[in-house]
């Protein structure tokens, strides 16, 4: 179990930064720094490496209580999460120390699926890999889209046309930062979750076979096995963090703020309540949705498919609503910054639009209702 003082002492820091990080558009450092010290990088990693042992329940809960600090923080240690997954999964013969060196916070991880050829159909990377003539080395290149941490991340978990040839097939691999050939394209510039550092990056470079994870043309399972159901469950509770956020902030302004010419607060208007009304069972609802989808992933079972497709693309469309109406609800006071209702507004607009996308997932939900295969 992971230690609530540890997770407070982190999101303190996260909150206390986050309007710089979002304002500057820069890296959360100092958030980031506290979490590598906090043991939280290895909380769903085995204790044999130093991890923590924890499940899919807990994870939700962490990454909840960071999205609502800062999401550009709690996207940065999702992604580190599903990274580390991946690792866990099919350690890479190459790199013995790697998992231990993430549990410990001393090796940052991310993702780097996405491609601007497939957009966010991640699991069909264009790029390429080559053996070589005597089978220890690979030629990898690859253009990633959108790579959080980029250029700050200790180790990249890289996607790419598998070396068996055959078409749909892929191979991941572990790539460290210190590697020749791999360089940040642009800066990151969004619309939201501005400090997660979500930039292109290039790599052309040859690896030695030892950090790819897992058997040749393994990587499509992994990404659907172990990568999905933990992103999409931890998406899912940045998004619902994100909107919790939103909705406290929108109660206490309503409660407090007075409209003076009537000697009462606005929380006495009934349009006022209603709003919060529904923010507040739309919540209640994603966030039973999420715990029982967190369950079925720690103990599989017909209904687990189900709700790993459906836990993303509902709590995204519910963040989009929830924070929109804690900005109706108090009106020039969340336009203006002087709530964090507004940098949240901004923040839970990513997560519809981050593959796989909310669409693809409803789409991909329909497939498995109707009994139709999924590719």
């Amino acid at each position: 179990m992971y230690s609530t003082d540890a997770l407070n002492q982190v999101t303190t820091v996260a909150e206390a930064n986050a309007d710089h990080v979002d304002a500057a558009g820069t890296f959360p450092s100092a958030a980031v720094d506290a979490l590598r010290g906090s043991g939280l990088l290895g909380l769903v990693l085995p204790e044999e490496v130093g991890g923590l042992g924890a499940g899919p329940r807990e994870l939700v809960d962490v990454v909840g209580k960071l999205a609502a600090a800062c999401g550009s923080t709690a996207m940065i240690y999702l992604m580190h999460t599903a990274a580390a997954v991946c690792v866990a999964a099919a350690p890479p013969p190459g790199a013995p120390e790697l998992l231990s060196l993430m549990a410990s916070g001393e090796a940052l991880g991310t993702l780097a699926f996405s491609e601007r050829g497939s957009r966010s159909h991640f699991w069909a990377p264009v790029s390429t890999g080559a053996l070589s003539d005597d089978g220890d080395s690979v030629k990898l290149r690859a253009d990633k889209s959108w790579v959080t941490s980029a250029g700050y991340a200790d180790v990249y978990v890289v996607s790419a046309g598998s070396t068996s040839g055959v078409a749909g097939e892929v191979d991941l691999f572990a790539v460290p930062k210190s590697v020749g050939g791999l360089s940040v394209v642009a800066p990151f510039t969004g619309m939201g979750l501005r400090g997660n550092a979500s930039s292109p990056m290039a790599l052309d470079a040859t690896l030695p076979v030892g950090l790819r994870l897992g058997e040749q043309a393994a990587g499509f399972g992994m990404m659907m096995e172990t990568v999905l159901p933990w992103f999409n469950l931890g998406n899912a509770a940045v998004s619902l963090g994100l909107a919790g956020a939103a909705y406290a902030a929108a109660v206490s302004h309503v409660g407090g703020a007075r409209l003076e010419h009537r000697d009462e607060s606005l929380s006495a208007l009934p349009t006022i309540r209603a709003q919060i009304a529904r923010m507040g069972t739309a919540l209640a609802a994603q966030r039973a949705y999420l715990h029982s989808a967190a369950a079925s992933v720690s103990a599989p079972g017909e209904e687990t498919l189900d709700f790993v497709l459906g836990v993303k693309a509902s709590a995204n469309d519910a963040a989009l609503t929830i924070t929109e109406s804690a900005m109706r609800v108090c009106g020039g006071a969340a336009f203006s910054k002087h709530l964090p209702i507004e940098r949240a507004f901004r923040d839970a607009r990513a997560g519809a639009v981050m593959a796989p996308t909310a669409d693809v997932l409803y789409d991909f939900y329909g497939k498995v209702a109707t009994g139709l295969p999924l590719f």
